[in-house]
């Protein structure tokens, strides 16, 4: 089978299979302060990180969303961690609620404040990182036009790690229970970890 992404056959793909195929993603959830103070709370699957050194994630919003523009606006963001016993709150979160609706509160998270940026991180999430914003993408399709999204790169500057989840020195993504999400409504929790050694002269494989 082959098909150009505007010509699918919707009969046979009624739903679009690029988000199994690049799959599966981290899931970012980004919460942010606005210029006025409010704090915002949304999980977004199209994220990952950018570098290790220095270390930079970035999330990307499909049309204006109030993570974006409130990142954009004040220059940081924070990113807990997504877990299976956090599942359905992290759900939660990604309702469409009305101004002056705090998704903490709806979700019924806890906010833990951060060391270096204003947005709150999610008390429960067994990790978190603090970033501070240091690029806005609004990329461009190849017919020139400016697509639907908004890419936002922040530069990791403060870690939290619940160190319940530190194995031999090492954050246990299994025992946190991390979940990925995979296309469709599904989703991945860390289950089977394999380890492989690189080829002599591929770089460090522990950094």
């Amino acid at each position: 089978m082959f098909y150009e992404p505007n010509a699918r056959d919707r009969a046979l793909l009624p739903h679009d299979p690029f988000k199994a195929i690049v799959a599966p993603r981290p899931i970012g959830w980004i919460s942010t302060v606005s210029a006025a103070g409010a704090v915002n709370l949304a999980p977004f699957s199209f994220f990952n990180a950018v570098s290790s050194n220095p270390p930079m994630v970035l999330f990307s919003t499909e049309g204006a969303k109030h993570s974006s523009a409130n990142a954009e606006a004040t220059g940081e963001f924070v990113c807990s961690l997504a877990t299976y016993a956090l599942k359905d709150r992290m759900s939660a979160t990604s309702a469409p609620l009305g101004p002056g609706e705090n998704e903490f509160d709806f979700a019924g998270l806890a906010p833990a404040p951060s060391r270096l940026v204003r947005p709150p991180r999610v008390a429960e999430s067994p990790a978190a990182l603090e970033c501070r914003v240091i690029q806005v993408v609004r990329p461009v399709r190849l017919d020139g036009v400016v697509a639907d999204s908004i890419i936002v790169i922040g530069q990791v500057v403060g870690v939290h790690i619940d160190e319940a989840y530190l194995v031999d020195g090492r954050f246990d993504l299994v025992k946190a229970g991390t979940i990925t999400r995979a296309g469709y409504m599904d989703y991945l929790k860390a289950e089977t970890v394999f380890t492989m050694a690189r080829p002599a002269g591929g770089g460090n494989a522990l950094t």
